[in-house]
């Protein structure tokens, strides 16, 4: 069945597509949640958070029955020896990621480190001092770089730059952005950019804003809570200075997952640059030595400051082998086409009362379609409210907005059609 061209919101061509898929056979791998009445929901929310791999129960078990059997000889002995745990989780990460495993690092929360990264690059001068981000952006990146405005003594009033869509449109132009940055060169010391736009679903070429950030001497970071394991990334090649992620979004790693970071590895032993340090980012081969001095670890790791949770953790470590099993090629070739198709449906079903936030051009954009109802923001949300109540579970964000995420690893063609469905009908009442 040709991509879009012999579509249509029906049993029979959603059943074919399902048919055909290659990966259908992940969507065992999860627990899909269930309704009251035992029935599986329509789960479209896995931008928010996302469906818990069958393996994790048995993944923290393991670590619960090592530290159970061995105490602390679990650090060395455990079947997943917990000193080296950071470790373990690097090279899924970099593939993910698009960089070297020394340029990645599993550690705290997605907040914790854009701050600690934005003490080492964020550097501002009287000169140079401005962030640029996107206006809308989520509230906590808003928060740190306000925060850290303030930290350094400037007003983020005056020296925090949000750039907002054209006056009518929903969406950012790439030409834009980069005459933004141009416009800001010898102001700028910051661009703090987000791989998808968590509310219109936007995703962005980084490698050109990495590129038009670093010519007008300023540093780039990206925010990739909704990228990672949703896009292919290439963070290496593209340049970025730094990023950081959530891991319980597309990544499937359990609320309040362990974060990522990454750092190019030009960085790497870069021991200018300033840091809020801690033990566990001192090398590994000589950290038990417990000596007063600090040999840092070459690469994201240093960064680290204390060792990552374990139990925590191990969801993730049940999540990203599925992501090995599957490869991002084929998740994304599978993403570009689920999420055609539920475009194709909501169009079919519910175009004259929904607007499409996030455009219509596959390549910028990941698998997350965010609408809005016509009419407004009371019918908006009785609409959504109908969707839930009818086992349809995505989300809303203030004013207008219904987000809808088919997510490759789990989500069916069904799925997708379902949705449209019971949002056309919601419509109707």
């Amino acid at each position: 069945m040709n991509a879009g061209t012999d579509w249509s919101a029906t049993e029979p061509c959603a059943r074919a597509l399902d048919a055909a898929d290659a990966l259908a056979h992940f969507r065992d791998a999860f627990s899909i949640p269930r309704g009251a009445d035992g029935a599986e929901l329509t789960y479209l929310c896995g931008h928010s958070l996302g469906l818990a791999p069958r393996n994790a129960r048995a993944r923290v078990l393991e670590e619960l029955e090592d530290w159970e059997r061995l105490g602390v000889r679990g650090h060395e002995h455990a079947r997943r020896d917990w000193i080296s745990y950071a470790e373990r989780l690097q090279a899924p990460l970099a593939v993910l990621a698009g960089a070297a495993p020394q340029e990645v690092v599993a550690m705290n929360s997605l907040s914790v480190n854009l701050h600690l990264l934005l003490v080492s690059f964020y550097r501002p001068t009287a000169a140079r001092h401005r962030i640029l981000i996107e206006a809308g952006a989520f509230p906590s990146d808003r928060h740190v770089v306000t925060s850290q405005l303030r930290w350094h003594g400037y007003d983020p009033a005056v020296a925090l730059i949000e750039l907002a869509p054209r006056a009518g449109e929903e969406t950012l132009r790439a030409e834009e952005i980069e005459q933004t940055i141009a416009a800001q060169a010898g102001k700028l010391a910051l661009v703090l950019w987000p791989g998808v736009q968590y509310r219109t679903g936007q995703s962005f070429e980084l490698a050109h804003i990495a590129h038009a950030a670093q010519r007008a001497g300023a540093r780039i970071g990206f925010d990739l809570a909704h990228s990672i394991g949703n896009v292919p990334l290439s963070l290496h090649d593209g340049n970025a200075d730094f990023a950081a992620w959530c891991s319980y979004k597309y990544l499937n790693g359990g609320p309040g997952a362990i974060g990522g970071a990454f750092v190019h590895e030009r960085h790497a032993r870069d021991l200018s640059l300033p840091r809020l340090s801690g033990w566990w980012a001192h090398e590994a081969a000589t950290r038990f030595r417990m000596g007063p001095e600090l040999t840092l670890t070459p690469g994201a790791a240093g960064w680290q400051i204390s060792n990552p949770p374990v139990l925590s953790s191990a969801p993730l470590i049940a999540a990203l082998e599925q992501f090995s099993g599957a490869g991002m090629a084929a998740l994304r070739a599978k993403s570009l086409q689920l999420t055609a198709y539920l475009e194709c449906c909501l169009m079919q079903l519910c175009g004259q009362e929904i607007t499409l936030l996030t455009g219509s051009d596959p390549q910028q954009r990941g698998c997350q379609l965010s609408i809005r109802v016509r009419g407004n923001s009371e019918r908006a949300r009785s609409v959504h409210a109908a969707l839930d109540a009818n086992g349809v579970v995505t989300d809303w964000r203030e004013p207008d907005t219904i987000r809808l995420a088919p997510v490759p690893l789990y989500n069916r063609y069904a799925d997708a059609l379902r949705a449209a469905q019971l949002l056309a009908q919601a419509l109707r009442i």
